[in-house]
């Protein structure tokens, strides 16, 4: 994992939007700079979690203008890490577009320096086996790629009118203690996977995602787009059979790919370039971590 340039963050006062098991993983991390204040947005906060002392927890509501105005006025960064609850359009929409809108409208003010938002590879769509990096054109196959795409674009336009820096990071898709429902289905042989070198995943452990946020909250002269996806592209098949093995499944039957998922091979070229170190650069190993410390 990568050391970050920890110089900006010494005063720095952080909004991390949205925060889930990313977000606190990434609370954790800022939890080593003491001088830095660290607030956790979410409905409703987890105020049984044991959490850095330089952490508090607010409670508002993303798709609601009244609760954010509670938001203070000093924030330095904010890192929107949201989900929506549910996977429809209407969700998309008001929580990766209003919800980012409204949030970054109730925290602006001479303090603000930078906004990083947690966007998806969903928005590149299906290039085979193709590599595809930022300055691949973004086509995605569906309206979650649609509605971040949208947002990215608000979010460059906004950052230029109003002279504060953005970034969008693409993440692929997030795995890691907690997030079993892959390695259930696996287990249960109830997944499956084209033949051969047909379809590409991508992935990124979520404490790597957590760490390149952090890496990018005080980044010198950033660009406005990085992917963050580890550096073992892996065909689904390679990927399912060594996952089944890990967790005492069978074989994967053979089967097409999910329909929501574009086959491609992500380059993180860039986000290396800044620096940046992967503590888990194959999801194979770091699946194999996750499977043998569970709650990590």
């Amino acid at each position: 994992m990568s050391i970050p340039h920890t110089g900006k963050l010494a005063q720095a006062k952080i909004l991390i939007a949205g925060c889930g098991d990313l977000g606190i993983r990434l609370a954790h991390q800022l939890g080593e700079f003491h001088a830095t204040q660290v607030l956790g947005l979410r409905r409703t906060p987890l105020t049984t979690a044991a959490m850095p002392k330089n952490f508090r927890w607010l409670s508002a509501d993303l798709t609601d203008t009244e609760t954010l105005e509670k938001l203070p006025k000093d924030i330095t960064h904010i890192v929107f890490a949201a989900a929506p609850g549910a996977r429809t359009p209407a969700d998309y929409k008001s929580i990766y577009l209003h919800g980012l809108q409204q949030t970054i409208e109730a925290c602006l003010s001479p303090a603000l320096e930078r906004v990083i938002f947690i966007s998806s590879s969903a928005v590149y769509g299906n290039h085979e086996d193709r590599w595809v990096d930022e300055n691949t054109p973004t086509a995605p196959k569906h309206f979650n790629g649609e509605v971040l795409c949208e947002a990215e674009q608000w979010l460059l336009e906004y950052g230029r009118s109003h002279q504060l820096q953005t970034i969008c990071l693409r993440l692929s898709g997030i795995y890691g203690p907690g997030r079993n429902f892959l390695l259930d289905r696996l287990r249960l042989g109830q997944a499956s996977a084209p033949l051969g070198d047909r379809h590409w995943v991508n992935r990124i452990h979520v404490e790597d995602a957590a760490a390149a946020a952090l890496h990018m909250l005080s980044l010198q002269n950033p660009a406005s787009v990085y992917i963050v996806s580890d550096s073992t592209p892996l065909s689904m098949r390679a990927l399912y059979e060594a996952l089944a093995q890990s967790v005492g499944g069978p074989c994967p039957p053979v089967g097409p790919a999910p329909a929501m998922v574009g086959s491609k091979r992500l380059s993180n070229a860039r986000l290396v370039a800044t620096g940046f170190k992967f503590k888990w650069p194959d999801s194979r190993d770091g699946y194999a971590a996750a499977i043998a410390t569970p709650d990590s």
